[in-house]
């Protein structure tokens, strides 16, 4: 088991430079024009995946780093960079979660690498789990799949929402209800495959910040997958499906649904992101406390300015502390007993909204501009408190994980 250190060793050093020089160099040279323009920047993408950034094999490696900080090292200085271009190209990661979470090892194996494509032909894959009416309340999920056994095949039908790379995905992720009166228990998820017949993409959306970054609702209608695309195979999930009708009544033991199993396992990033965009927004502020005057001194020499820059940069050291802690402990197998997956997600999420805008306050007119990354900053910042989970859902875990009462 790897001893917990608060030093990266020289690989982690190295990538993480390495990581940074793309972000300096690549991803913040295109971001305000592909944030306008509120499309794939595919080009980035590619460039991505020519340097191996955006690959099976760089995630893989992070994935498997046996501190458990590859990946939350990766996402920082990724979406310091920017938060849309950085969601486009690791969007992908959070339908190989579902993947790697639920498949056979066979379906690991099969899926995830056309999820990425290749260097000269780039792929992108969705995960598709909100619906209209089922956000945080996963339970109202109407997507449904109902197994043609003549066939061996699965039938899906419903609207999913809110999905990254939704309708433009090589490959989708689906998690559909097989049995609803079991609620989020009788969930599953399925791979639809490239050009499936039934699939098609809904409304775009227009968003607030993440503008870079595709997303849009996902139509199925009778889509018609083979029986070896339910994630973890029938027999697992006939097995599992029956201890959840067991235990519904006697409100023993709680079964994981595939949703939250892909979700629990991508806060801890999603946390990274939020300490990257933060930490982006402060280092705008800091530099521009320096140089900008007023009275004939730096402003950075007004209490009022200092002392908040002091805070962002104290909330955003801490953010990463409990993002590195859930990674870690994850990595290491230790148990969330309270929750603190989610604390990382909160805290960092909360720390993201904050300190972006503090860092407009102390910009001023100009941070409130264009001209000046942090407006934009500030947008993309919003989604960290609700995606994968809001602040509030995150308050309820955390809360009912102390109290010893059940998630559901």
């Amino acid at each position: 088991m790897a001893e917990f250190t608060m030093d990266l060793n020289d690989e982690q050093k190295e990538v993480r430079d390495w990581l940074h020089g793309f972000a300096a160099d690549v991803i913040r040279p295109a971001a305000a024009e592909w944030d306008e323009r509120e499309e794939t920047p595919w080009p980035v993408i590619q460039e991505a995946a020519k340097l191996g950034i955006y690959s099976l094999d760089f995630y893989a490696q992070q994935f498997f780093d046996p501190t458990g900080l590859g990946i939350p090292m990766a996402m920082e200085e990724l979406f310091w960079g920017d938060a849309g271009i950085a969601l486009s190209i690791v969007g992908t990661g959070l339908a190989a979660v579902g993947v790697l979470a639920n498949g056979t090892e066979e379906q690991i194996g099969t899926w995830i690498p056309q999820m990425y494509g290749d260097a000269n032909d780039v792929k992108v894959a969705a995960f598709c789990s909100s619906e209209p009416d089922a956000g945080s309340d996963v339970a109202a999920m109407r997507t449904r799949a109902v197994y043609d056994e003549a066939k061996d095949e699965w039938v899906l039908n419903g609207t999913k929402t809110w999905a990254t790379n939704g309708g433009i995905a090589n490959v989708h992720v689906v998690v559909a209800s097989v049995d609803p009166e079991l609620g989020s228990k009788g969930h599953a998820s399925f791979i639809v495959p490239p050009a499936t017949e039934g699939l098609s993409q809904g409304q775009k959306f227009k968003k607030h910040g993440i503008r870079a970054s595709h997303t849009a609702e996902v139509v199925l209608e009778n889509v018609r997958v083979p029986g070896s695309c339910l994630l973890g195979g029938k027999e697992k999930l006939d097995e599992r499906l029956a201890r959840a009708r067991e235990k519904a009544k006697s409100g023993g033991e709680r079964v994981k649904n595939a949703a939250m199993a892909t979700f629990e396992a991508s806060r801890p990033a999603v946390g990274a992101m939020a300490v990257g965009t933060a930490r982006a927004a402060y280092e705008e502020a800091l530099e521009y406390a320096k140089t900008r005057e007023q009275f004939g001194r730096p402003i950075i020499d007004n209490q009022g300015v200092a002392f908040q820059l002091a805070d962002m940069r104290t909330s955003i050291d801490a953010a990463r502390l409990l993002v590195w802690r859930a990674s870690w402990m994850a990595t290491t197998g230790k148990k969330f007993e309270n929750a603190e997956g989610s604390m990382s997600k909160l805290f960092a999420s909360e720390t993201a909204k904050k300190v972006t805008a503090q860092a407009v306050q102390i910009l001023g007119g100009n941070g409130f501009t264009r001209e000046y990354p942090v407006e934009r900053m500030h947008r993309d910042a919003a989604i960290y408190t609700i995606f994968e989970g809001t602040s509030e859902i995150q308050r309820l875990v955390i809360a009912r994980t102390l109290s010893g009462m059940p998630i559901r």
